[in-house]
């Protein structure tokens, strides 16, 4: 259950942004007639395509690579050292010493990431099955996990944020199957003095499949624990979790989105 005080504090700071929103949507959408043609046209970007289960998929072209199966110069260890982790033959991330942190940081983001829970797992169950994480500015949890046919507690599971809200679905495919995630983060907004003025929000497609649809964050995520937001830099690093179970990954990449009220 969550407390009133996390619930009333994130359902105010959704409605004032919401009234801002709508606001801010109608004042563009006015700026210009309807079917105007000299209205400017979208940058074109090569949307690149999606990994399938021999090849890991290609970024589009306005987005930050971070990991191409090449290369890890986009990665550090936390300390601005090379990070420790392994790349296979078949371009695998493989999870070696200590987490792996982006060298560049980041705050509204579309991030894009492949990973595998490989064989040498099976056997294991519920949090030791592949356990690794995806935390944006290196607060926020999203889960990874192989729960297909693995039981865990549902905020802990794969597509969770972690420690506060399940996924609407299971849509895992498996051990030893590359799965996908393509996840939207919004990052919160802080007013002069401290205090929370707009909560973080994340919609998360798993597979393909929307497990996770504009949820608001209760605050950084924790183990067993519930958070308070606190004042931070509008961007930060994403981490990539090593929790010492191998967990393979791929075709990296994000994508800047411009804030809300641009």
């Amino acid at each position: 259950m969550i407390r009133p005080r996390y619930f009333t504090l994130a359902l105010a700071a959704v409605l004032g942004g919401a009234v801002l929103s709508f606001a801010d949507a109608r004042e563009r959408y006015l700026q210009w007639e309807v079917h105007d043609k000299d209205r400017p046209q979208p940058p074109i970007v090569d949307p690149g395509y999606a990994g399938t289960q021999d090849k890991p998929g290609k970024a589009p072209s306005d987005a930050v690579v971070l990991f191409d199966g090449t290369s890890t110069d986009a990665l550090h260890n936390g300390k601005g050292e090379p990070v420790g982790w392994e790349i296979r033959e078949d371009g695998a991330l493989v999870r070696g010493r200590g987490d792996a942190f982006t060298k560049q940081s980041f705050g509204d983001i579309q991030l894009h990431v492949e990973w595998r829970i490989p064989e040498s797992q099976a056997g294991r169950s519920s949090q030791q099955r592949g356990n690794s994480g995806i935390f944006f500015m290196n607060k926020y949890e999203i889960q990874v996990l192989d729960n297909k046919d693995n039981k865990t507690y549902p905020d802990g599971m794969a597509g969770s944020v972690y420690g506060q809200f399940p996924p609407m679905v299971n849509a895992g495919r498996g051990i030893g199957k590359w799965q996908s995630y393509d996840i939207i983060f919004r990052r919160p907004h802080f007013n002069e003095e401290g205090s929370l003025k707009q909560p973080a929000t994340v919609t998360v497609l798993h597979n393909g499949v929307v497990v996770q649809d504009n949820q608001v964050l209760m605050g950084p995520t924790r183990h067993k624990a519930r958070t308070q937001y606190g004042k931070h830099a509008d961007k930060l690093p994403i981490r990539f979790q090593n929790h010492g179970e191998e967990v393979h990954y791929r075709n990296i990449w994000a994508r800047e989105l411009p804030p809300r009220d641009e």
